[in-house]
């Protein structure tokens, strides 16, 4: 029997506002623990929480970027559970009122090769509530420390419906919310400092069998990659076990990323019973019409929209958008430069070759130099392109500039005057060295009079080298056709 997976995830995303959801306490990563807390934080006696406008107003972004139905109102709810991460014992949230319903986000899966643009499809949503961090807890052999920095921090759960089908469109499906989400300014959506948080709510069934064989959650997922092999292993340890005939309990499983393989955490025949009830310190949230306008108007270029402007407008290939535009600060630096240069082609060409290589090679730990920190700017980047393309310098000794225009800060007119590096168009000279690579090579000179056009790159070579490149190539080809004929 052939066994298909169904997949939901639910995906945890921390805001990006400067204080916490219901005070004033400051959001942080790195900081001394426990040093980011307040009276509210801790829900100490007669702490009240008050709203923070810049969170509502986010997640209000987050929904119509990915095409949600807008609560006219939400309300606040508590979640009750007692866990050394929540020092109240309870968690505010949204259960039956949340403050984005339905949406969708649209995927891409990869072509058959790079060059091909893949299938995109859309992957719907249940819902988006919005709500309060919990603090983040430590385990050691005997010990557990908790930190309350986290704890408070404005919190956006996006919960797709089973609608996913496969680890690699996890993989799809994680990148591009994340990428979204990054190019609205809503998160960094760092999944190392907790920013972003991923379960997977996973089962099987047989091909072609519509009703749902029993979910299994999995947590622990640190990384877009990890998610991706946490459920591939998944999927294909319930297979086995249904194939032997062993039953499928509904549980909550951790993924060990070193180990690679589930472990049981905690048995969940049936859902928990957070005994929701409305939170009576906070009125619920009326969200006016002209206020989700003034949002809409404020929504960037979605990463796919972009490709395919990049695609239709500019005829970039697909193996150069999908490169730029993941990254909104490389795209943004990509237009910029564009924008003076007019020449979108050779300046997409010169940043994700040329600029990303040097930009790798100052790599350290692991984390690449940004594209906001670059020593070559657009104006420069833009300045080398038009002096190649208007035969001022070829574009070999645009080559050799690069690296230099990088560690230097330097703009590519004053390396060339530097360097007397200026191409040589005096004809004279031209004919002169063109007149001896002909000598020094009779071989070429007699194959391409013979017709083999190929032959002509030897001598163009020898001429290339004799001026270290200097010399104008449409002037060099001209003369040398012009000799040998």
């Amino acid at each position: 029997m052939k066994y298909e997976a169904v997949i939901g995830l639910e995906v945890h995303v921390q805001l990006d506002t400067k204080s916490k959801m219901f005070t004033r306490v400051p959001c942080g990563f790195g900081r001394e623990p426990n040093s980011l807390t307040d009276c509210v934080v801790l829900g100490l006696p007669g702490a009240l929480p008050v709203m923070n406008y810049e969170a509502i107003e986010k997640s209000i972004k987050v929904g119509l970027l990915l095409g949600c139905d807008i609560a006219e109102t939400c309300k606040w709810d508590r979640k009750n559970y007692f866990y050394p991460d929540m020092p109240k014992n309870y968690q505010i949230s949204q259960f039956d009122q949340p403050i984005c319903l339905g949406g969708e986000v649209e995927i891409e899966m990869p072509g058959e090769t790079p060059a091909v643009m893949g299938k995109h499809r859309n992957v719907q949503l249940t819902r988006i509530h919005l709500e309060e961090d919990v603090g983040k807890l430590t385990h050691y052999e005997k010990d557990s420390l908790v930190d309350y920095n986290r704890a408070g921090s404005p919190l956006l759960e996006i919960v797709s419906e089973p609608d996913l089908f496969s680890p690699e469109e996890v993989f799809a499906y994680l990148t591009s919310l994340r990428n979204s989400l990054v190019y609205a300014g809503i998160s960094a959506c760092d999944m190392e400092k907790g920013q972003l948080r991923c379960d997977a709510n996973i089962s099987v069934r047989p091909e072609g069998q519509q009703e749902l064989g029993t979910k299994v959650e999995l947590k622990n997922l640190n990384t877009i990659s990890g998610v991706k092999n946490g459920v591939e292993y998944e999927i294909k340890r319930q297979i086995r076990a249904l194939e032997k005939g062993e039953e499928i309990f509904q549980e909550t499983r951790r993924w060990n990323p070193e180990q690679k393989y589930t472990t049981p955490m905690r048995s969940k025949e049936m859902a928990h019973d957070y005994r929701y009830f409305p939170d009576p310190d906070l009125m619920p949230v009326k969200i006016n019409k002209d206020w989700v306008e003034k949002i809409k108007k404020e929504l960037p270029e979605k990463p796919f929209d972009k490709q395919r402007r990049f695609f239709q407008e500019m005829s970039l290939p697909y193996s150069i958008t999908s490169a730029l535009c993941p990254d909104l600060a490389l795209c943004n630096f990509f237009e910029k430069a564009n924008k003076l240069a007019n020449n979108p082609q050779k300046i997409a060409n010169w940043v994700v070759n040329d600029l990303q290589r040097e930009l790798s090679s100052k790599k350290t730990d692991d984390f690449q130099l940004p594209i906001d920190q670059s020593p070559v700017s657009p104006q420069n980047l833009a300045e080398l392109v038009m002096l190649i393309e208007k035969g001022s310098i070829s574009n070999n000794v645009g080559k050799e500039l690069f690296p230099e225009m990088f560690s230097t800060g330097k703009p590519p007119s004053e390396l060339v005057k530097e360097k007397g590096l200026e191409v040589k168009s005096d004809q004279g000279e031209i004919d002169s060295i063109c007149t001896q690579a002909i000598e020094e090579d009779q071989d070429a000179a007699e194959k391409f009079r013979g017709g083999k056009e190929g032959a002509i790159n030897a001598l163009k070579g020898r001429v290339m080298k004799a001026t270290r490149g200097q010399a104008n190539p449409k002037l060099v080809d001209q003369t040398l056709r012009r000799l040998l004929s």
